[in-house]
């Protein structure tokens, strides 16, 4: 049986090494997505996901992330976790249940310690020094640059799909706020019976189109997995502009049952693949109209994390 992998980012590169090898071994697509994202989530050099995350307007590290199977449809989510540098494991904690999938704050906290995780700083020197520069500057509101959220998308040998997501969110974002990662729909999708998708980018702007179920929605329907991001992506960007003159940026990973890829963007976009017949790899993608432009990453003009 086929096994493939998709991931957001450059940042995913180790993560996606180590996942396919779990793949290889035939271990399962929730093993090989959870042990990638943990590499993501515990590398201090990555300010937007995980341990010395980006923190909010009062210099707090609240994590986001999710978790979706797409054998049993079961998903779980955090929002506004807190010293935690592994959110995804308590995503797919919450995936677990019949009820309460879905924490958010105190609660997603105290969830956390009742599974005997053990509370960490998140905030790094590094990350420390760049909240107090950003309040100095008093810049508006934007997103990071470079790179954002983590998302997976992953089939094993099984033929079965999971699909997840991790990050610390918009930097300097108001206490409490979530972003489309730990929205079910929106930052992550997968059914085995279709397909898997995740989304990177403008939280606000995603969510306004539960953009990953769209994709997965369209893969069902009998478009490649291709076709169903970049669409998905394309006229979602065009409506945006149509309604309000303007569309923040929005990227996303699709795969199909059969293991193919896909991406839509509308920005210039860093991902890693992999697949039974090829390694770990790092690509762009471009968006050219309706249609994505695709080559290897170059360090020495590409500088997409």
């Amino acid at each position: 049986m086929r096994w493939s992998m998709i991931a957001t980012w450059k940042m995913s590169y180790d993560g996606v090494k180590k996942g396919t090898c779990l793949l290889k071994d035939n271990k399962s697509a929730k093993e090989a997505v959870l042990e990638a994202i943990h590499e993501v989530e515990k590398n201090e050099n990555y300010h937007s996901v995980g341990y010395s995350g980006l923190p909010n307007e009062q210099g707090v590290v609240q994590c986001d992330a999710g978790f979706m199977d797409g054998e049993t449809l079961q998903a779980g989510a955090v929002g506004a976790l807190e010293d935690v540098v592994h959110a995804v494991d308590v995503a797919y904690e919450c995936s677990k249940g019949r009820f309460n999938n879905v924490l958010v704050g105190e609660g997603a906290n105290e969830f956390a310690s009742s599974l005997g995780i053990k509370k960490e700083t998140m905030l790094t020197k590094e990350s420390y020094e760049k909240y107090l520069q950003r309040k100095e500057e008093k810049l508006p509101l934007s997103s990071y640059d470079g790179h954002d959220t983590v998302g997976m998308v992953a089939l094993d040998q099984q033929g079965h799909l999971v699909s997840a997501t991790s990050t610390s969110g918009l930097f300097m974002k108001k206490k409490g706020r979530i972003g489309d990662s730990p929205l079910i729909g929106s930052g992550f999708y997968c059914d085995d019976e279709a397909g898997g998708a995740a989304a990177t980018g403008v939280g606000e702007e995603i969510m306004r189109g539960c953009l990953s179920y769209e994709a997965v929605r369209r893969m069902k329907e009998g478009m490649s997995a291709q076709q169903a991001a970049s669409s998905t992506v394309y006229e979602w960007t065009e409506k945006m502009i149509l309604k309000k003159g303007y569309c923040d940026a929005i990227s996303l990973i699709c795969m199909n049952v059969q293991g193919e890829v896909g991406i839509g963007t509308n920005i210039k976009f860093a991902f890693v693949c992999a697949d039974e017949n090829h390694e770990p790899q790092v690509f762009v993608a471009i968006p050219d109209g309706k249609d994505i432009i695709l080559r290897a990453y170059d360090d020495h003009q590409d500088h997409l994390d």
